[in-house]
């Protein structure tokens, strides 16, 4: 010991002094984005504020314009987006020009106690501890000013009727509901939410600075606190602590960061944090927040290398298979003795609801929300909230389930999908005796098929070219008779070849016992283009496809006599029952099937409104979305003064929106466009 102390011997000795002055107000700021060769000691500050308790602090400085870096076109374009053409003293740059740019801090962490700023002076160290560190970053709240600006000139530019939606909203009808007391655990889950701590941090008001440089008088002034005011040697202790007293006040055990956590809302969590937990939670966890999943995305969630069958037995704990997916439990989500966030409704309650949602969508893709709300009984938006889970809201198809089926999970693992199964049919009869409803009450009502027979390939192919060919002379025979011509109609034949076969067929039951199938069936489709092009005006194939389907599935067993329609007849049928085709320009990205981007609209109805529908489709035909100040436009040009109710009249018939894009809700829109623009 002797040997080793002689070969580290103590050079100095020196004084170290707490200096407590700037204890309080004293932080240290951090510029990540900027090297520390070019710091910011001679630029212009030209604002400052902060909010003490958050230790939020903002930073407003001067750019140098004349700079040859400045790019000045780029800083007029800005300032012009975000103040416009008009002056105003509340403009953010008032020179027409990108001139000041903001920094905004966050904290580096939330605990300082381990942090100080030491001076050292004549043989002496003072130190100062820090009340917080901050990295200073730039702000671009200048974007979110100048989407306010382009959100508010759009907004002018469509309110052209303002007064028929003021008119409408008056007509509402006002549902009031009185507020249940709020629990101790819901005012838990209210405070520890992003919103509520967003709102907190809100209502601190910001205290303004006044900054000084670094060769200022003034901060030349506050600097001299940073040494101890006294330094009397009666009023300083000396150092009583053992060596190993010391070396443990100097380095504190890490236990002590774990204990402060950062704040946020409770159910956030990052990636690195969840698979610190056990498998079993990490999967809870997931499944809590994502809801449905199919089971090779949560396998990609979890860690590599995890086992597939240990991840099998803990998602069946609380999730339940539907469709090939997995969906989170009702329990999991509303848990015992908790209530509904939207209208107080006991968890037992909405796990029952829930619980019927889920296992209708076991039985079909889509589920109308009226048919829900008629079982469960349960407030809208506790209903809505169901939906949201696990399905999308679709045009005239109700709510259908967000995610394909996964057949090749069921194929894979049929043991996991026959276990489900069986639970499924527990939850079933459990559901049955609670809403008082049989399964049988939601199965498609399907008209009794009869046995199979086994055709080849080769009758079926002759059959399908017997059926077109009779289908075509019928619908010949009756388009001559209806111009009065005795010869053939100017139809274009089809062809029946087996490589030109067409593939959209539509199938109805034949009644073989009516000797005249194809003429009935022929007038029939007449008479029902005429009907649904009077109710509905414009249609794609495809949904006209579907509202013919849904017809001949309400004709009673025994009185279908439509045989096979192919595509070519039916559009044939339409367009020689005055109406046209309406050749929208979709745009090329867009995802819509081939009978659904052929539109065809109501042409000729004996109305005086055909004229103004002519020039709307007119304007379709140029571009897939227009605006309503367009068209109002159009009809002043080519027919003068048009009373607005027409125009709202002939809006309302084709069902065309009155805010943003004028569009038809019979067109799907193509997919990744924005409707309300």
């Amino acid at each position: 010991m002797a040997s080793g102390e002689d070969d580290d011997p103590i050079i100095e000795e020196i004084d170290v002094y707490l200096a407590k002055s700037l204890a309080e107000n004293l932080y240290l700021l951090q510029y990540p984005v900027r090297p520390s060769t070019m710091n910011y000691d001679d630029v212009n500050h030209l604002a400052a504020k902060i909010k003490p308790k958050q230790q939020r602090l903002e930073l407003e400085m001067a750019m140098d314009t004349m700079s040859p870096n400045y790019c000045r076109s780029k800083g007029e374009q800005i300032a012009l987006n975000v103040d416009g053409t008009t002056y105003d003293e509340s403009n953010t740059y008032s020179v027409k020009m990108m001139d000041k740019q903001t920094f905004s801090s966050i904290q580096a962490t939330t605990n300082t106690s381990r942090y100080a700023a030491a001076v050292f002076r004549k043989g002496e160290l003072h130190i100062t501890p820090l009340t917080g560190i901050l990295q200073m970053r730039p702000s671009f709240s200048y974007l979110d000013k100048a989407d306010g600006k382009t959100r508010e000139r759009e907004a002018e530019n469509e309110g052209g009727d303002s007064s028929q939606d003021e008119a409408e909203e008056d007509a509402k009808a006002i549902t009031v509901r009185f507020a249940r007391p709020e629990s101790e655990q819901a005012r838990q889950r209210r405070i520890q939410s992003y919103e509520f701590l967003q709102k907190k941090h809100a209502e601190e008001p910001w205290v303004h600075l006044r900054y000084h440089g670094l060769k200022d008088s003034r901060s030349e002034h506050e600097r001299q606190y940073m040494y101890c005011q006294s330094v009397d040697s009666s009023q300083n202790s000396e150092l009583v602590k053992t060596p190993k007293e010391y070396l443990t006040m100097l380095m504190p055990p890490q236990t002590e960061e774990k204990i402060v956590q950062p704040a946020g809302p409770s159910n956030v969590l990052s990636m690195a944090q969840l698979r610190t937990l056990p498998l079993a939670e990490q999967i809870k966890t997931l499944m809590r927040n994502v809801k449905l999943m199919p089971f090779a995305n949560l396998m990609g969630l979890l860690a590599s290398g995890t086992d597939s069958t240990a991840v099998l037995r803990c998602i069946q704990q609380v999730a339940l298979l539907v469709q090939g997916n997995w969906v989170v439990k009702s329990d999991v989500l509303y848990p015992k003795n908790t209530c509904s966030a939207h209208s107080g409704v006991p968890a037992e309650v909405l796990c029952r609801g829930r619980d019927f949602v889920i296992w209708r969508f076991t039985l079909e893709r889509s589920v109308m929300r009226k048919e829900i709300a008629a079982v469960i009984k349960l407030p809208p938006e506790d209903v809505k909230e169901f939906l949201e889970h696990v399905a999308v809201p679709r045009v005239n198809r109700g709510w259908e389930f967000m995610l394909p089926t996964d057949r090749e999970f069921t194929k894979k693992h049929p043991d996991i999908a026959h276990r489900q199964n069986m639970l499924w049919m527990g939850i079933q009869s459990k559901l049955e005796k609670v809403f008082n409803f049989t399964k049988e009450d939601f199965m498609p009502k399907n008209s009794p098929q009869p046995d199979p027979v086994h055709i080849s390939g080769e009758q079926r192919l002759k059959m399908a070219q017997e059926r077109a060919q009779a289908s075509q002379a019928t619908l010949k025979k009756e388009l001559a008779a209806k111009k009065g011509q005795k010869g053939d109609c100017d139809v274009e034949p089809m062809d029946t070849s087996p490589s030109h076969i067409p593939n959209g067929s539509m199938n109805g039951d034949i009644d073989h016992a009516n000797g005249n199938g194809g003429a009935s069936s022929s007038s029939e489709l007449t008479d029902f283009v005429r009907n649904i092009f009077r109710k509905h005006f414009v249609l794609t194939l495809s949904e006209f496809k579907r509202l013919f389907g849904l017809h001949l599935a309400s004709k009673p067993a025994g009185q279908v006599v439509i045989q096979s329609m192919s595509d070519y007849m039916l559009q044939n049928t339409i367009l020689h029952n005055n109406c046209r085709q309406i050749h929208v320009p979709f745009p090329a990205q867009t995802t819509l099937a081939a009978d659904e981007q052929k539109v065809f609209g109501l042409w000729d109805s004996g109305e005086e409104l055909d004229q103004h529908r002519r020039a709307l489709y007119e304007l379709f035909s140029k571009n897939y979305r227009i605006k309503r100040t367009l068209f109002q436009t159009r009809l002043s040009q080519e027919f003068g003064d048009v009373p607005k109710t027409d125009v709202d009249r002939l809006l309302k018939v084709n069902d065309v929106p009155k805010k943003g894009v004028l569009f038809t809700k019979h067109i799907p829109y193509p997919t990744g466009e924005n409707c309300e623009t």
